[in-house]
């Protein structure tokens, strides 16, 4: 079995071990190694570990990290000169007892104190400055995480929540289309809750999915064109001009049938004479064009005070950001385009 040594005594080690190495590189470069050099080196090594650590517990059980970064800037240069000052009362007397001077000759206790305190302040200033930083970064890369998963969750929520008045919605049309044949031909109105039987079928065979591939989508606006065309009979012609290659493309879920539905509603459904509608879908310029042309009159822009609408533009938006764009505009005298640009 192997035991995994914490993340940090892995840096301590590689850390402290690493200075030692460098000290001992430029030692044999210089031909200054003595054996006395080397006893003062592990010594000083041992008195780094012992001095980091330490301050290391003193930061965590006072929660110094969470303060506010002017408050943690004063407190690392507080704790610096302390643990400084401890490493150097430390290392001082040890190294006059056992003659272990730098220079290789006594010096007084106050000159070799400073001399020692000096050192010890740069390295664990620099320890300190390693470790503060390291919790710095890891911290605001921990809550741009979080906030990006909070975004993430409302993008969610609103997403569902818009779905969820989408279906309702759908229904609540489709009932008032057939209640309308009820008294008209009692027939063609279980004809026609038959197919919307068929429309709530298909869209819950969709899955939970926030977006479907356009062949999915299609079925169920065929499902549901099928519905009005029992209410408007000729009035009601149906065009598609779909590029195959864009069937496999994901839409979001119901939003080709809400464009038609629209359509229907303030388009077709005001005309006397009834009139086209025509779906389109292509591919331009590194979007899936996808449209919905109607017979009909944008009435100084009446048509974009529907819910249908409107959802379609924060579904959009959610999904995909500035990246997709939707439009209804009127094309000429009698005809009216709602588009979408999805990027792929």
């Amino acid at each position: 079995m192997h035991l995994k040594l914490p993340r940090y005594w892995t840096f301590q080690i590689l850390g402290w071990g690493l200075f030692g190495l460098i000290n001992l590189f430029f030692a044999f470069l210089f031909g200054q190694f003595r054996p006395t050099m080397l006893c003062r080196l592990l010594f000083f090594l041992e008195m780094g570990i012992i001095s980091s650590h330490f301050m290391r517990l003193i930061i965590k059980r006072n929660a110094l990290l969470i303060r506010p970064i002017n408050h943690q800037i004063i407190l690392l240069g507080i704790l610096t000169l302390l643990f400084s000052s401890f490493f150097s009362l430390a290392q001082t007397p040890f190294e006059a007892y056992y003659d272990l001077y730098p220079t290789g000759k006594p010096a007084p206790f106050h000159i070799h104190f400073f001399y020692n305190l000096s050192s010890s302040f740069v390295l664990i200033f620099i320890w300190n400055c390693i470790y503060f930083m390291y919790h710095y970064v890891a911290k605001s890369r921990k809550q741009q995480l979080d906030t990006l998963q909070l975004e993430a969750l409302v993008k969610s929520l609103e997403l569902k929540t818009i779905k969820a008045h989408i279906n309702p919605h759908f229904i609540f049309n489709a009932l008032n289309s057939i209640r309308a044949l009820i008294d008209e031909n009692p027939t063609r109105a279980r004809r026609a809750i038959t197919e919307l039987s068929t429309i709530l079928r298909s869209s819950l065979s969709t899955g939970k999915g926030e977006t479907v591939s356009l062949e999915e989508e299609l079925k169920i606006v065929k499902d549901y064109l099928a519905l009005e065309n029992m209410r408007f009979e000729d009035r009601l012609k149906v065009e598609f001009e779909i590029d195959d290659s864009t069937l496999g493309q994901q839409v979001p879920q119901m939003m080709l049938q809400t464009l038609v539905e629209n359509a229907i509603k303030h388009g077709i459904s005001k005309q006397v004479k009834g009139g086209v509608v025509k779906i389109l879908s292509s591919f331009k310029n590194n979007f899936h064009s996808l449209s919905v042309e109607n017979t009909g009159y944008l009435n100084g822009g009446a048509s974009h005070s529907g819910f249908g609408l409107s959802s379609t533009q924060d579904r959009l938006g959610l999904l995909y950001g500035e990246k997709a764009s939707f439009q209804i505009r009127q094309v000429n005298d009698e005809l009216v385009e709602a588009k979408v640009l999805i990027p792929f």
